[in-house]
């Protein structure tokens, strides 16, 4: 017979990753509070109301691509500005859940 391996566990992370939205709310508020603006003031800018900015910065809406482009612009940033420091948040946040997922990459097993 063959011997039992046992694969070493990934540690379970203690926090989930964050949600994309949250992180793009928070970059948003950052980018808003940086120009001392209102909600009612930017969100008149991108053509939205200032509840639904309000629930976009606060991560509980998932905008379409059409509205992150509006307050972006309302902003006077570029999409791509927004969305690459959306992204280094996220990288920032989830290092450590993804070193874990990188040192259990190859590990398998064969079944005889």
């Amino acid at each position: 017979m063959a011997d039992i391996v046992p694969f070493p566990r990934a540690p379970r992370p203690t926090a989930p990753e964050p949600l994309w939205r949250e992180l793009l709310g928070d970059q948003l508020r950052r980018r808003r509070h940086d120009r001392a603006e209102t909600l009612t003031e930017t969100a008149d800018r991108a053509g939205v109301s200032p509840q639904y900015l309000s629930e976009v910065e606060r991560g509980l809406k998932e905008p379409s691509s059409e509205m992150i482009a509006a307050i972006a612009g309302a902003l006077d940033t570029s999409l791509i500005d927004l969305t690459s420091a959306v992204a280094d948040d996220l990288r920032e946040t989830a290092a450590p859940a993804s070193a874990a997922v990188s040192a259990t990459r190859g590990a398998f097993a064969l079944a005889a």
